[in-house]
């Protein structure tokens, strides 16, 4: 019989030759303390009900807090631009005024309306903000033009492929520093909780550091701000947690074949020194978010027979947890970005709400897989079957979680030596199976729960 170890005893049997990341410099950010084991779940308003508003997101609030989400994050919420605007109804991400409502969501009032109602039912609401560029036809080019990147001609420049947007000149223009934060000051005056940040690494850092300190002299610790950036910089003053592109593309990589189990185990020991990313910043870990969604492809598509493997890791891993909206009911298309494509929630043939219940409250449940500075650090543990499993464990104040995955395509019985969580060393996993063991006796994926029993 298997049996799980008391954590007096586990803390004599630690071994040296456990592999953890590099701690690196901690960063300054004091996270807030309601994000210690907080899921954040993005909206598409647009795409979220057939009715695209406000108002048809507030019957499903009841459905998101029985499954356990706490940040509702809303892609940008403000009227879009006419001018050059893409497709029908154009991008979130083109902005004609920050300090309004884009009508096809509502009015004012109904925002407001949906913010009261959210943190009544505990929810945290934060806001996408794109303070890098503007609709072309936002009043600042006409009444500040010369706040914005011109081309020889002195038109407005585009940046990329947007050819929607104006870029804005922080560089040469530093009023454009107060500007943007009074802009984002309204917002956090009606109460939200925080901002995700588009292509924050484009906007200088000491925008950021600024306009945070501000908030945070107002607020607390209370506000919490996503990066979409894995900029080591942001992370210091700035912002809370930050995009985990480089991790990301490694997963889309192990679940087409080119990649191994052995690749993640060196990409984890190996990320704050190769990055130089601070300890204690929050990797967001997700399968899929807007841009993966419409323009690489959907969940099943990315990850095919891994998808639930990977939905469990990135529960495991420390950092914050991230769901698109549609992950939970195994959404598999690609919806339209500049067109209304309402999510079909009439099917979950995968049964992914049913994980994803498993999996946040099994988050809540153990300080372990709490984020820093809460929970765990990750031990990456040695097995002899590296190129096809992956193995590591966390332990926070005597909770222990150990945290097995097959990324192969076939049985693999194996060994992990040197952990805490269990006496036993030796393991089978089915292709693409995961097996959690926790110290106080819970035991999640390909395992029986029977064979385990607490010491206690």
């Amino acid at each position: 019989m298997k049996k799980i170890l008391s954590f007096l005893l586990l803390l004599f049997c630690l071994v040296a030759c456990k592999k953890a990341a590099p701690e690196g410099n901690v960063t300054h950010v004091i996270h807030p303390e309601w994000a210690q084991h907080a899921v954040i779940y993005q909206v598409n308003v647009r795409q979220f009900s057939p009715e695209g508003t406000f108002a048809a997101i507030e019957p499903q609030l009841d459905r998101l807090a029985e499954m356990g989400v706490d940040i509702l994050w809303l892609m940008p919420i403000h009227p879009i631009g006419v001018e050059g605007r893409k497709g029908t109804l154009g991008s979130y991400y083109a902005v004609q005024d920050y300090c309004a409502v884009n009508p096809e969501f509502g009015t004012q009032e109904d925002f407001d309306h949906f913010l009261a109602a959210a943190h009544e039912k505990g929810f945290k609401v934060i806001l996408d903000w794109v303070a890098n560029h503007t609709g072309r036809d936002h009043a600042w080019t006409r009444e500040h033009r010369d706040w914005y990147h011109l081309d020889k001609d002195g038109n407005l420049a585009t940046q990329y492929d947007w050819t929607d947007i104006a870029h804005l000149d922080y560089v040469n223009h530093p009023e454009v520093y107060d500007a943007m934060e009074s802009q984002m000051q309204f917002w956090i005056d009606r109460g939200v909780d925080g901002f995700r940040c588009d292509v924050a690494s484009e906007v200088p850092t000491d925008f950021w550091d600024k306009a945070f300190a501000d908030f945070r002299d107002q607020r607390g610790d209370d506000l919490f701000f996503l990066a979409e950036a894995e900029t080591p910089a942001l992370q210091v003053n700035a912002f809370d947690a930050y995009y985990a592109w480089q991790q990301m593309h490694l997963w889309y990589d192990v679940a087409a074949g080119k990649k191994n189990a052995g690749d993640l185990a060196d990409f984890y020991v190996n990320y704050a020194d190769a990055t130089g990313m601070p300890a204690g910043t929050w990797a967001m870990n997700f399968i899929s978010n807007h841009d993966q969604n419409s323009w690489t492809g959907t969940n099943l598509e990315m990850f095919g027979p891994m998808l639930k493997e990977f939905t469990v890791l990135t529960f495991m891993l420390p950092g914050i947890p991230m769901l698109y909206n549609g992950d939970e009911v195994g959404l598999n298309k690609r919806l339209e970005f500049f067109e209304k494509d309402p999510i079909d929630w009439s099917r979950d043939p995968l049964e992914m709400t049913k994980l994803y219940k498993e999996l946040i409250a099994l988050r809540d449940l153990h300080a372990c897989l709490w984020a820093f500075p809460w929970g765990g650090t990750m031990a990456v543990l040695p097995t002899d079957h590296p190129e096809q499993v992956f193995a590591f464990e966390r332990e926070e104040e005597g909770d222990m979680c150990l945290a097995m995955f097959n990324f192969s395509d076939e049985v693999v019985t194996f060994k992990v030596e040197n952990h805490l969580v269990t006496t036993d060393s030796e393991f089978t996993l089915p292709a693409h199976g995961y097996h959690i063991i926790f110290s106080v006796g819970d035991c999640f994926g390909d395992c029986d729960e029977s064979e385990f029993e607490n010491e206690e």
